[in-house]
């Protein structure tokens, strides 16, 4: 079986050459630390070569907008999907620190430079813009938590959220008052989705006992018991009969 020649940065210079001289420019290899430039009158284009794309290669890059605005970086093509996350968010990255993506493939007997983007000054503003929904959710989800019981870089954790608050705080109050209809739970501060949670019973933590009328279920008891010091907040800030919900 005859081994896999094993793929060397210099592979990518041939077809990126083809690329550009096919776009009238003079390509050239190696000049005072660049990987290539192309020259078109007075135009100057960068070009850095890596067979991964990392830190490395685009601190390598950022150093060459120093030197023109239009400057690539080039890698050969992943062996992931290209619409997958892994390679939009990677993207954006290069996009957002103004770079071009070229993409060099190898499947058939000629390898084929592709530009994915060239470079372009990013629009941070349009771009805040799009993610103003996203803003708005994290937003929501910061108001509707009681502290920061997270720890940032968790991602084998049970995180807390908004939602699972709201679920403890209503099993708390269930568990301290007995029997409570929706509106009663409401009127002592659970919030608008209480009826919403109550029904679902993502956790299992609530029984209906009769049409409109829920307590906290066996399950609901035990697993609270992790949350005792959030339930006592809860229970210490419920708002009493007669009081004003403010």
């Amino acid at each position: 079986m005859k081994e896999k020649k094993k793929l060397l940065e210099v592979d990518l210079y041939k077809p990126i050459q083809s690329y550009f001289s096919n776009e009238e420019y003079e390509v050239y290899g190696e000049v005072r630390d660049c990987d290539m430039v192309a020259v078109k009158g007075d135009e100057l284009v960068v070009i850095e070569l890596k067979l991964t794309l990392s830190v490395d290669l685009l601190i390598q890059a950022t150093k060459r907008q120093r030197l023109t605005d239009q400057v690539y970086i080039a890698i050969p093509i992943p062996k992931y999907r290209l619409n997958s996350k892994h390679w939009t968010d990677k993207c954006h990255l290069v996009r957002r620190l103004e770079l071009g993506l070229i993409v060099v493939s190898f499947s058939g007997k000629i390898a084929k430079a592709e530009v994915i983007f060239h470079p372009t000054p990013f629009n941070r503003r349009k771009s805040s813009g799009q993610n103003k929904l996203k803003r708005e959710k994290i937003t929501k989800e910061i108001n509707g938590r009681s502290g920061d019981f997270n720890v940032g870089g968790s991602n084998r954790t049970k995180i807390m959220t908004a939602y699972k608050e709201n679920c403890i705080q209503i099993a708390s109050y269930l568990d301290n008052s007995g029997p409570l209809s929706p509106k009663t739970l409401i009127q002592k501060g659970t919030g608008d989705k209480t009826s919403s949670i109550l029904t679902k019973n993502y956790y299992g933590w609530f029984e209906r006992i009769k049409r409109g009328t829920y307590v906290i279920s066996e399950k609901g008891k035990v697993e609270v018991k992790e949350y005792s010091d959030l339930a006592n907040y809860y229970l210490k800030n419920m708002v009493r009969e007669g009081e004003v919900l403010k």
